[in-house]
């Protein structure tokens, strides 16, 4: 067993344990949180608490995680939005909500179990056996495009394509405040945060971090962005954005602890676009999805507010 000790900081006292550590523990969902809550593997100040219990703020938490094992994963019949696919990719607009690739906590109901029952054996190794087929990836609770190597060919010239920047990926967001201009860029590097496993922040020496953003819409107190990806740092536009005060609505982690849309179920962020070089043909392809329905009620919502 793995044990692992995080001190809360006093300005979270109030937060449920088990979203507190879902958003602390890399990997780690609010329901495993819940399951190490009920097998009693998590403590407070050497005492054991419940799902419900709030956090006093200073406490050390212990949590004992359960050891990695080799784990069979499995084909399920989860329902995909296949936007394209043919012999060597396959372009899925990915649901909020849905874990790209399995992990602790999350060995099941991921986009890689769909697309093993969907694709079968037809699924690049390059990243691994819990990861067949990913190239790049999303955040769960960010919605969008995502494309997926059916073969090991086809997933270095993808992975390829992403790194050198040639890839273009545009992403929508609503953020809180409206940016001063109509336009620009943060060039800000990022690195894991020195305390909080979880998050990711602004690091001098970190990795080099450049998201493009635009003007959609200005709303009252609220703003509908694009966004286009140079580089593809975990959180990047999430962190970006709370970086010069316009945080994302929703995001649990980034942004505002208190505000209308705060309960939304998570960060309000949809990739929107997608294009790359097809890996065999050399085709330039572009694919969209569609704004989720829950992003277009906030927007809606937003128009009523004017």
């Amino acid at each position: 067993m793995n044990e692992m000790k995080l001190t809360v900081p006093h300005e979270d006292a109030g937060k449920r344990i088990d979203r507190w550590l879902s958003e602390h523990i890399d990997g780690l969902t609010r329901s495993a949180v819940q399951n190490l809550l009920s097998e009693q593997a998590v403590n407070a100040d050497g005492k054991s608490v419940k799902k419900n219990y709030k956090l006093a703020g200073g406490e050390v938490l212990t949590v004992i995680m359960p050891e990695l094992r080799e784990v069979d994963l499995a084909a399920e019949d989860i329902p995909l939005d296949i936007v394209y696919e043919d012999e060597d990719i396959v372009v899925v607009n990915k649901p909020r909500g849905m874990v790209v690739h399995p992990a602790v906590g999350n060995w099941s109901g991921t986009l890689v179990n769909a697309l093993m029952f969907h694709c079968g054996e037809s699924l690049s190794g390059i990243n691994g056996e819990h990861r067949p087929g990913i190239v790049h990836r999303i955040d769960k609770d960010t919605s969008g495009l995502l494309v997926v190597a059916k073969n090991d060919s086809a997933h270095q010239s993808l992975a390829a394509q992403i790194a050198t920047h040639t890839a273009y990926r545009g992403y929508e967001a609503i953020v809180v405040g409206s940016p001063r201009e109509d336009s620009g860029t943060v060039d800000k590097p990022i690195a894991r945060h020195k305390t909080d496993r979880k998050r990711m922040a602004i690091v001098e020496g970190g990795r080099e971090a450049i998201t493009h953003y635009t003007v959609l819409k200005r709303y009252r107190g609220y703003t509908h962005m694009a966004f286009q990806l140079e580089t593809g740092r975990t959180h990047q536009i999430r962190v970006h954005m709370a970086s010069i005060g316009h945080p994302i609505i929703g995001d649990p982690v980034y942004g505002l602890k208190k505000d209308r849309f705060s309960d939304i179920g998570g960060q309000c962020l949809h990739a929107a676009e997608l294009t790359l070089t097809h890996p065999k043909t050399g085709e330039r392809m572009t694919f969209s999805a569609a704004l989720p329905d829950y992003f277009v009620e906030i927007l809606q919502k937003l128009e009523r507010m004017q």
